[in-house]
């Protein structure tokens, strides 16, 4: 039986303005900075100081649950943290030792030694913009020639190597995650030290286009193939310096490990709630990409929950370097009822599967006019699809004849649109849709949104004029409407 997740009350400083407070430490205050919301500091959070590499005094802290037993083999999780924060923060802003108590493995939070920035490569141009010092003092430290004398480097592998000697580890089940900066420190460690550990996961701060592929087009990769998990942000920005925009800048990121694990196949699609997943099968590891509604830079305090549930819980990497990935807590499928479509679309997405249209989509304005010779107001902007095609995949029988259309679904109830109205009947009952219907090239088109909504009681959301619908409560995030256009399209 699982051990049970307990919630620690805490006193609330919403008056709190100031980054990540030194009363926190050790004290039963919580804040809530930028949608970060803090847990209380846990007891079992050990802070190390000690003199470990080149003469410096360094820091870390180890989340040891209180179900570890020392005659199992446990799993292993470092969890790096952001720009100018520290191991401790980076574990009260997690649910990290939440989900370690549950499951029973140990948590590393390291902090990094210069002033909580740790020593990452980075492009020249990029190197030069963060090389003079900022109003804090703080500016980027000589990256090393040799990626193996970076002492953030070494420090995680000297911490690996303390760890296993002190505590009974598997092996086989080693992890890192991290966010923003930590985010990019783990995407360096798994571009080049990938092969040492089962899975990497990160939130917020994509890698710079330049870092992850050469100028022949071919991924900049010393580590092969690993199990990686990238949660984005809808509202987070590019990484200081990248020339793309955010969109193209996290599709290269994506695109990247794509490459290097094969993850040849469509991505399996699923939103839960403001969660919009994205799940891909390689021949030589997997990969998850997770965009969250309506959130800027950082993470979401259940992030360690899902990276644990949809890929730690079931990746290993064997002595012989072999990754192998069982059942997961939470089964990576997509949305058992789905359909997706947007403008200029030559494809849906139905049931995780790419089906063609007999006509492209097309987006569809909903105008209102005031007075005679008065200027049109946009009331709504709306997906139309061929009727036909939705016969098709959810009718029984579907007739159309000079512009006037009649619907039968599977339970029975009869439709009847006509070229120009907004009006409809629903078994003989006159009902209004949200745009007229249109005829192009002889055939009906109608409103995916009100179709999907008023005929089928799905829950239908619309971000970037690509339209999401399912059985469930969703909201479709703007990365992934990227990927379903760049499917679809």
């Amino acid at each position: 039986m699982m051990n049970e997740i307990r919630l620690i009350p805490g006193i609330p400083r919403d008056e709190n303005r100031e980054y990540l407070p030194l009363y926190l430490k050790e004290s039963a205050y919580v804040v809530n900075e930028n949608g970060n919301n803090s847990q209380v500091y846990p007891k079992n959070l050990k802070e190390y100081r000690e003199q470990i590499i080149d003469d410096v005094v360094d820091e870390w802290y180890v989340y040891v649950p209180d179900s570890y037993d020392a005659s199992k083999k446990t799993p292993l999780v470092f969890s790096m943290h952001g720009g100018i924060m520290s191991g401790w923060a980076q574990c009260i802003y997690t649910s990290w030792s939440h989900v370690a108590d549950r499951e029973g493995f140990i948590v590393v939070f390291p902090s990094a030694h210069l002033r909580g920035f740790w020593q990452i490569e980075c492009e020249p141009h990029l190197f030069e913009m963060l090389s003079a010092p900022n109003a804090d003092g703080i500016f980027m430290h000589p990256f090393p020639e040799n990626l193996d004398e970076d002492f953030d480097v070494r420090k995680v592998f000297y911490l690996l190597d303390r760890i296993k000697s002190e505590y009974h580890i598997d092996e086989e089940r080693i992890y890192m995650q991290g966010m923003s900066l930590g985010n990019a420190m783990t995407a360096m460690m798994a571009r080049h030290y990938g092969n040492r550990f089962a899975a990497m996961a990160g939130s917020a701060g994509p890698s710079t286009a330049g870092l992850l592929w050469g100028e022949d087009g071919k991924p900049v990769n010393e580590a092969g193939p690993v199990n990686v998990w990238q949660t984005r942000m809808q509202l987070d920005q590019a990484a200081p310096g990248e020339v793309l925009d955010v969109l193209e800048a996290v599709k290269k990121n994506r695109d990247y490990w794509l490459t290097i694990n094969e993850c040849e196949t469509l991505p399996k699609i699923k939103l839960d709630g403001e969660n919009n997943f994205a799940f891909y099968t390689g021949k030589k590891a997997n990969f998850v990409f997770r965009d969250v509604f309506n959130r800027d830079h950082g993470q979401t305090f259940d992030d360690a929950e899902y990276v644990w549930d949809y890929m730690f819980s079931g990746c290993r990497r064997l002595a012989d370097g072999s990754l192998v990935c069982t059942d997961t807590n939470d089964t990576c499928e997509g949305d058992d009822v789905s359909f997706a479509v947007g403008d200029d679309f030559r494809y849906a997405w139905v049931s995780n599967e790419k089906t063609e249209l007999p006509a492209k989509a097309f987006m569809k304005q909903k105008l209102k006019y005031h007075g005679l010779g008065g200027d049109a107001i946009v009331r709504g902007e709306y997906i139309m699809v061929p009727a036909a095609f939705l016969a098709d995949v959810y009718g029984e029988s579907f007739e159309e004849k000079d512009g006037r259309a009649v619907l039968t679904m599977k339970d029975g109830r009869r439709i009847q649109i006509a070229r120009g109205c907004v009006g409809c009947t629903i078994d003989n009952k006159v009902r209004s849709m949200l745009v007229e219907a249109e005829e192009r090239d002889g055939m009906l088109f109608i409103s995916a949104e009100w179709f999907c909504r008023e005929v089928m009681g799905f829950w239908a959301t619309t971000c970037d004029r690509v339209m999401y619908a399912t059985d469930h409560y969703s909201v479709l995030s703007v990365h992934m409407a990227k990927i379903i256009r760049d499917i679809c399209k």
